[in-house]
């Protein structure tokens, strides 16, 4: 369990700095669709012919369908943390700090699911859903999921989103509500990241062999699915765009595994201190491009 001081800390955080985003985003202003979604150097085209060849009114269209999609996949993975911590916690002693912290994170993440529904509502998206199998696949990792498979897994989300919503709320081409939505992210989940490598770390403490060997590959799995799903598939057609092609050019393209890769170094380097980068774990992070 996260160490007593240091779950304390992260309350005291919380009481400074947090967000309301019912207060914080401004939701009244109409879109202005001279601006992007998101950096465009993020966008799955960038770099591309396909992008070469787009007028800028598609690419600002496409990097708000993106986006939103990516929204879209960070509330499907926010209801699976929610779940695994509940569960976690239930029925533990509520004046430690560790609890009191873990209900805290539910609080926070809660707020930032909303705040990213209305925020892709706010793009002009659709609802973008994980395919139906990556669901059930969630849906069974919550149920079971425990420990350092847990909380190692929940911090891959959360690593992979902070570095790319660090570029967009720092970037005046990205529309500035979708600018606050990040920042309102990135403050609050640097406590939530704190929070699942000290309980990873923790969890982990004497484990053997065969344990981290498991769990390495629970983990890289539920990874590779969850970055899989960052940007769905109907993205291109609902900007407009030649769906079969955008998405040949898409999986081509290296300047998008450049920026996934770059994004999650520091993650891979957590893991493997841990003892979590095996071979096998190494194949599905290859796969994702996180390596």
């Amino acid at each position: 369990m996260v160490q007593h001081e240091i779950a304390r800390r992260l309350l005291d955080s919380s009481e400074e700095l947090s967000y309301d985003p019912v207060r914080e985003v401004d939701w009244d202003t109409p879109l202005d669709t001279g601006l992007h979604g998101a950096s465009p150097e993020w966008c799955t085209l960038y770099g591309t012919s396909y992008w070469a060849e787009m007028t800028p009114d598609q690419q600002r269209e496409l990097t708000r369908q993106e986006a939103a999609s990516v929204a879209s996949t960070g509330i499907w993975f926010e209801m699976i943390l929610q779940q695994m911590v509940l569960r976690d916690f239930y029925a533990k002693d509520p004046t430690d700090p560790a609890f009191q912290w873990a209900l805290t994170e539910i609080a926070d993440e809660c707020r930032h699911s909303i705040m990213f529904a209305r925020g892709a509502a706010k793009l002009g998206a659709p609802a973008y859903r994980p395919r139906r199998h990556v669901v059930e696949l969630g849906r069974f990792f919550k149920t079971v999921a425990s420990g350092e498979a847990a909380y190692a897994a929940i911090l891959v989300a959360e690593e992979v989103l902070d570095v790319m919503q660090r570029d967009w709320m720092r970037d005046e081409r990205v529309v500035p509500f979708v600018r606050t939505i990040n920042n309102i992210h990135v403050v609050e989940e640097s406590r939530h990241m704190k929070f699942a490598r000290e309980e990873t770390r923790e969890r982990l403490r004497g484990a053997g062999l065969l344990r981290r060997q498991v769990n390495a590959f629970v983990v890289a799995v539920a990874a590779y699915h969850i970055v899989t799903s960052m940007v769905h598939d109907d993205v291109y057609a609902n900007a407009g765009l030649d769906r079969d092609r955008a998405l040949r050019e898409a999986k081509a393209n290296e300047h998008h595994r450049s920026m996934l890769r770059s994004s999650c170094a520091g993650l891979m380097e957590f893991l493997e201190s841990c003892g979590l980068l095996t071979r096998p774990a190494l194949w599905f992070y290859q796969r994702a491009n996180l390596i």
